[in-house]
């Protein structure tokens, strides 16, 4: 092959920015790299597409509707079919940093192939596994 791929980078449908930008980057620990223009609509002010990293993962938040079109309530949740896997040097210390920014998940476990993990729901729905790579 010619190439070599630099990463992979998941493109996911948010119902409401501002809530999924914090819990992204507020309790996760994500930072925003690239963002579109802000918009103001009777939904708040904030951008329809964001690009996130933490390290050397990253995530791009995008709006399922577009400005003055969202409906008051997220549709029934469903589970997701994406699984976002994060792995992490010390799963231990990532659970106590994250509980400790307020993230709601069971604490680690070690999975029937051997590797030490826990996992987190984001407002969508999504699930996030850290899982520790040695």
């Amino acid at each position: 092959m010619g190439f070599s791929p630099l990463g992979l980078t998941p493109l996911i449908g948010v119902f409401d920015m501002p809530r999924s930008l914090a819990f992204y980057r507020d309790v996760l620990g994500f930072a925003v790299v690239s963002a579109s223009p802000e918009v103001e609509t009777k939904e708040g002010r904030f951008s329809h597409w964001m690009l996130l990293r933490f390290g050397g993962a990253e995530i791009m938040l995008n709006t399922q509707y577009d400005s003055n079109e969202r409906p008051l309530e997220p549709p029934e949740k469903s589970p997701k079919d994406a699984v976002f896997y994060i792995a992490c040097s010390d799963v231990e210390l990532a659970y106590r940093e994250l509980r400790n920014r307020g993230l709601k998940a069971e604490r680690p476990k070690v999975a029937p192939y051997g590797l030490k993990l826990f996992s987190a729901e984001d407002p969508d729905g999504y699930t996030i596994v850290f899982q520790e790579v040695r």
